[in-house]
């Protein structure tokens, strides 16, 4: 069995569960608005979702199953961006750590690009 495989698979699970815990720490911060409110909400759904899809990648039950997943799995990353730019908009305070979460999510997203590519050849 191929370790260095595994060592990534396991690399990118952590990863992607570190990533949804560090934006649900990051929405606590968040002044609470009217405003405000929906975003947080779409930004925990969309940042917690990357992690659970990609662990439902890891068991898909065939290749298509795997490389709809991981797709799954960029758009969230995707969409995690937009909601992290619209929070900086209503609280710009939070702008530098928002940044942070933003070019992690991009790396994650061509990550997941990167897979997605490979596994449809």
């Amino acid at each position: 069995m191929n370790n260095n495989k595994n060592n990534r698979i396991f690399d990118l699970e952590e990863r992607t569960a570190k990533f949804g815990e560090e934006i649900i720490k990051f929405a606590q911060k968040i002044p609470k608005s009217t405003i405000t409110i929906p975003l947080i909400s779409q930004l925990v759904r969309a940042g917690t979702s990357v992690g659970a899809n990609y662990m439902e990648a890891d068991d898909a039950e065939s290749k298509k199953d795997f490389v709809h997943k991981i797709g799954i799995c960029k758009k969230e990353s995707r969409e995690t961006k937009h909601w992290l730019r619209m929070i900086v908009v209503s609280v710009p305070q939070l702008k530098e750590e928002a940044r942070k979460l933003w070019k992690e999510a991009q790396e994650l997203n061509l990550i997941f690009a990167s897979i997605t590519k490979k596994k449809r050849n």
